[in-house]
Formats: structure tokens, C-alpha cells, sequence
């Protein structure tokens, strides 16, 4: 009353011309009422966090844009990564968790060296985003008579990408990796471009391709860190990992019935191993990049010119496992903040479990910095999506989470927005 009393008098002081203003001010309240409370009504309608986490999941695989523009992880000091006896005789090794991309063992992990067939893991994920495995290829005449591992491709035969990708990861087949260049690209040096272009959106900065299969040349090369992201990428994609996780495979082109076996012995000789592929030039030497999960932890090692490749990498794999473990550092529903909307205190709960690589042993304790989305109106309703929090542990980021609103704030009424008129009108 306070308020509109201040008015009124200045309204008598004023006359005419003061009158006239606060009538278009309070025709403005119904506007302003309705603006707002459609916005309101439009932030308020957003999904709870289970629905909005249900309808992420993707529903193909394929024909599918490459994920947002990355740089590399920022290594975390407190893991330690150092380099055990065994991997003397390697040229370059490096252990990963592949969620975090966090080191936890590694030797000349930068170095750039040919990586002869373990491009293919590359190929087979560039292809996988942008075919069908139904897809049925009629194999060209520049897919024929490749040097080197070999399906034997015959001109004009007809398979399907899926085929050619078992034959490609399985058989280590480099008349599979043109045919699927050329299939998908149109060309070799077409196909080496999307290679490229994969290998920029990842931040790889030690990584450049110039044929689909490996064979050797002098700008052809990666490092044994950026390879083993590689993997942890395209272990992401189903038909991938299903595809390097299998022992045999058998199938009918149109001229021939044919099965390949998986050159990767560890598949038969360590416990939870999932692949990734081996590879071999007289320059590049043996290079073999393979994965294994345990106990919810996924581990991507990958070592370069190293002979006793398969005596190398359980005793790699073995000391990943023995010696870390996946900690929780956030979990769903935690308060991870407070924030005021409209007046109300609102509690910020993290939507998802938040998961990082530590020593066994050590205590896992993340600085949490929150912010809240732009443009929120109220109402809030409990449950809202309204902020992200990045996680981080020393300098290093370890993770994201969105953030719910743990209660909800009330909408604007139109008595508030006729008394803010007055009050902004007695301040003039």
C-alpha cells in the first residue's frame, strides 16, 4: 500500500502526463504476466532427468554426425603412470582407462611411428559411421591383388560391409580395407580424408593417414597414446566391439563360402580380453592395440615395434587391474549445490554417477564447479535440468554431470508483476 500510496501522490503532482504513464504501465502487466509465464510454462515442461537419460540413448549407429570437436585428456599426476620391466622391449607402450583416456603406464607415449594394420581400427570405425553393415559392396578392381594379409578378393564379387569388416579385422585384409575405402568414399585418398578429418574431431595432434590399410609410408603414423584413444573410440561403437571380440567368423560372398579366424591369440589366452588388432610391416615391426574389461573397468593398451607383443600385454593388462580401480566420486542424487530462482533456495542433484580410474587404496575427492543453464524462468519444477557441473581432480577435468533441481520455485503471480510496475514507477 506503501507503494501505491507514493503513486497516487505523485500522480496528483504530476497530472495529466503521469496518469497517462502508469495507465500504459498497467496495461503492460497482462503482457509481461502471460510472456513470462509461457516461458515459464516452456522451461517448467522440460523432461525429469530419467526421461531426459532414456531418450539419450542412440537408436543407430549409422549415418550418424561425429561426436563434438575434443582435445586431448589432461593427464591426472596423482595416477602415477609409470613403465614396467617388460615394456623395455617395446618402442612405444601405453596403458589407458578408456573412459577417461587417463595413463596408467607408459613409455615414448608421444613418439610418432607407422602403425602398420592397427590403422585399420580406424578404417573399420570411419566406416561404421557412415555405412550400413547390410550395405552390399561389389568389390572393385583397385581392391584386387593387394600386397600383404589378404581376403583374395575377386573382381566384382559381392559381399557386405559387415563381411568385409570381419575380413578387414579378423584377417587383417587389405583388399577389404580399399574395397571399404572405396565403397564409402569413393576413393583411397577421399577415404584417408574422413580418416583425417576423425582423427582432427578426436584432437589428435600426433595422427595422420594416408591409406586405409597401413602399408607402409613415411606420412602414415601415429602414436601409441593417440592409437590407443583410437580404440577406446571405436570400442564405443556395438558392432565394433562385437566385430574384434569374435574368434571366428563365417560367411557366403556371391562367389564363395569363407571363414576367418581372429589373429589376436589373446581372445583365446586373457580373461576378458575384447581385441582390438594386431599388425605388422618390416618397418612399423609388431604393433598390437588390445582392450580387456574387468569388474566394470575397461583398459586399452597398445604397444608399437615390440616382437614379444602377446608376452607384453597381460603382463600390462594384469597390472592395470591389480593395481586401480573404478571409484564413484559423484553419485545420482548427491547435492552438489545450491542455487536461489525466484526467491527459493533450490538443492542442484547430480542426474548420473560420475566414475574416475584411482590407486586402490586412495581416496577419490573432486572439486565440483557448478553453473547454471541460461535462460531459466520460473516456475522451477522438481526434477528440471537447470545446471552442469564440471568435476575436477587436481588440474585435471575427470568428468560432467548435469544438475536437477531438488525442489521446485514457484511461478511469478500477477499481483508481483503489478506491484514491481508500481515500485519501478515510484523510483522514476
Amino acid at each position: 500500500m506503501n507503494a501505491i500510496s507514493e503513486n497516487k501522490s505523485k500522480i496528483r503532482k504530476n497530472g495529466s502526463k503521469a496518469l497517462a504513464a502508469l495507465l500504459a504501465a498497467l496495461m503492460l502487466i497482462p503482457v509481461l504476466f502471460l510472456s513470462s509465464n509461457a516461458a515459464a510454462d516452456s522451461a517448467g515442461n522440460k523432461k525429469s532427468p530419467e526421461k531426459d537419460l532414456s531418450d539419450s540413448s542412440v537408436g543407430s549407429v549409422y549415418h550418424v554426425p561425429a561426436p563434438e570437436s575434443k582435445t586431448l585428456p589432461v593427464q591426472r599426476g596423482d595416477l602415477n603412470a609409470g613403465e614396467l620391466e617388460c615394456m623395455e622391449s617395446a618402442k612405444s607402450a601405453v596403458l589407458i582407462e578408456a573412459g577417461s583416456g587417463q595413463q596408467l603406464l607408459s613409455k615414448n607415449p608421444d613418439e610418432r611411428l607407422p602403425m602398420a594394420s592397427t590403422t585399420k581400427t580406424m578404417t573399420a570405425l570411419v566406416v561404421l559411421e557412415n555405412c550400413s553393415p547390410d550395405e552390399v559392396v561389389t568389390v572393385p578392381r583397385e581392391a584386387v591383388g593387394i600386397e600383404g594379409s589378404s581376403l583374395y578378393l575377386a573382381y566384382g564379387e559381392r559381399l557386405t560391409v559387415r563381411d568385409l569388416l570381419y575380413g578387414l579385422m579378423l584377417r587383417s585384409g587389405n583388399d577389404c580395407a580399399v574395397a571399404l575405402a572405396i565403397h564409402t568414399a569413393g576413393s583411397v585418398p577421399a577415404f584417408a580424408e574422413l580418416m583425417n578429418a576423425r582423427a582432427a574431431q578426436m584432437g589428435l595432434v600426433n595422427t595422420h593417414f594416408v591409406t586405409p590399410n597401413g602399408l607402409h609410408d613415411k606420412e602414415h603414423y601415429t602414436s601409441c597414446y593417440e592409437l590407443a584413444l583410437i580404440g577406446a573410440e571405436a570400442l564405443k561403437n556395438p558392432v565394433f566391439r562385437e566385430i574384434v571380440s569374435t574368434e571366428y567368423y563365417t560367411f557366403e560372398s556371391s562367389i564363395r563360402r569363407l571363414t576367418v579366424k581372429n589373429k589376436n591369440t589373446m581372445l583365446w589366452d586373457y580373461e576378458g580380453c575384447i581385441g582390438i588388432k594386431t599388425g605388422y610391416t618390416s618397418q612399423a615391426g609388431r604393433c598390437l592395440l588390445f582392450a580387456a574389461e574387468r569388474d566394470g573397468m575397461l583398459l586399452v593398451g597398445c604397444v608399437m615395434n615390440c616382437r614379444p607383443m602377446f608376452d607384453v600385454a597381460p603382463v600390462m593388462l594384469d597390472y592395470g587391474f591389480e593395481n586401480y580401480t573404478m571409484t564413484t566420486v559423484v553419485r545420482r542424487g548427491d547435492e552438489l549445490a545450491r542455487c536461489e530462482v525466484g526467491g527459493e533456495d533450490i538443492p542442484l542433484l547430480a542426474v548420473w554417477d560420475v566414475s574416475v580410474p584411482m590407486r586402490k587404496g586412495a581416496s577419490a575427492n573432486a572439486e565440483v564447479l557448478p553453473e547454471l543453464l541460461p535462460g531459466l524462468f520460473v516456475p522451477i519444477d522438481e526434477g528440471q535440468l537447470i545446471g552442469k557441473a564440471e568435476l575436477r581432480i587436481g588440474n585435471a577435468p575427470v568428468g560432467s554431470v548435469m544438475l536437477a533441481a531438488g525442489t521446485g520455485a514457484g511461478a511469478r503471480s500477477f499481483g508481483f508483476f503489478f506491484t514491481s510496475l508500481l515500485g519501478l514507477y515510484s523510483r522514476g
